[in-house]
């Protein structure tokens, strides 16, 4: 394998947890390479909230500004997707889907999460618009607007009561929850948040001059007058290489992600997560924070076994 070929450490996913460890090794003068599939998970939404000094921009806009940042570094960043990827005594090997094998010391896969959407018609269509599926992120946009929660599970209660919070006209369609699902905690406190609970399937979504106005319900086609609805998509994690590098995996009610320490080791040596990859609940701000401790981790790693090689010679 030649010299161009080989990293220090070898990043799979620009987002902000990749393009985060990136920038922290780059200036750590690490020779870097990032590989991204330029396949965001919140490419549907128009800005990004909740991020310190970065409010309202377009999730775009951000990556195209960490992008540039760490080309200042040295970083190497490339357009393809890691389709494979090994282990032995030197490290780690990746073989993109354009055909190059690169070899890295360290790995980190920052690969995050797909979202699956109930099947209900319009709904793929508006979502990151009037169909939105976290109040942090889109909870003050929509204020005070009728809103109605798409029960997908019954943990789809305590999205309907967090909603309370920046709306009072709240309805949980029960939709894939039967009545009989929900505790006598959910009934108590779905009455005192003044929650209405609408029981049967939802048949579509009501669209009037490109927006949401009403949900309709199979059956009798009755039509709830909405301007939003939240919804909580199925998280599909992205971690086909972490399975196939042996990464132990903990069970969550979200899917499976991998063990990791407080800096984003997974039990494989060298092999890191960070962002969705390591969690559901990572957003924006918390997957770049999960980059940064990774790269800063990764530098002092690379660093002391540098030392102790040498003090083997």
């Amino acid at each position: 394998m030649t010299e161009n070929n080989r990293y220090e450490a070898v990043v799979v996913g620009g987002g902000a947890a990749g393009l985060s460890a990136a920038l922290v090794l780059g200036r750590a003068r690490r020779r870097t390479l990032v590989v991204d599939a330029g396949e965001p998970r919140n490419t549907p939404s128009a800005h990004m909230q909740g991020y310190l000094s970065r409010d309202g921009m377009s999730p775009a806009e951000f990556l195209a500004v960490g992008r540039e940042e760490i080309a200042r570094y040295g970083v190497e960043l490339v357009r393809d997707r890691v389709v494979d990827a090994g282990e032995d005594a030197e490290g780690f090997t990746a073989t993109l889907a354009g055909g190059r094998t690169v070899r890295a010391r360290q790995l980190v896969i920052a690969t995050g999460l797909k979202d699956e959407l109930p099947g209900v018609p319009g709904l793929a269509e508006r979502f990151g618009r009037d169909v939105v599926h976290c109040p942090y992120c889109h909870g003050w946009e929509v204020r005070d607007l009728p809103t109605g929660v798409l029960a997908t599970s019954p943990l789809s209660v305590h999205q309907a009561l967090m909603v309370t919070q920046w709306t009072k006209d709240v309805r949980l369609f029960l939709h894939e929850v039967g009545e009989s699902e929900l505790t006598d905690d959910d009934l108590r406190r779905l009455a005192a948040a003044r929650i209405q609970v609408v029981p049967g399937e939802v048949a579509e979504l009501v669209i009037t001059d490109d927006r949401l106005t009403g949900v309709r319900l199979a059956g009798g086609g009755t039509v709830h007058d909405r301007d939003v609805l939240y919804v909580a998509p199925r998280a599909v994690p992205q971690n086909d290489l972490l399975v196939k590098l042996g990464a132990e995996l903990r069970e969550t009610p979200f899917g499976s992600y991998p063990v990791i320490d407080e800096r984003g080791l997974t039990s494989v040596p060298g092999l890191w997560a960070a962002g969705n990859a390591s969690g559901f609940a990572e957003q924006v701000i918390n997957a770049a924070s999960r980059g940064y401790r990774a790269g800063a981790a990764i530098n002092g790693e690379l660093l002391m076994a540098d030392l102790d090689a040498t003090v083997r010679v």
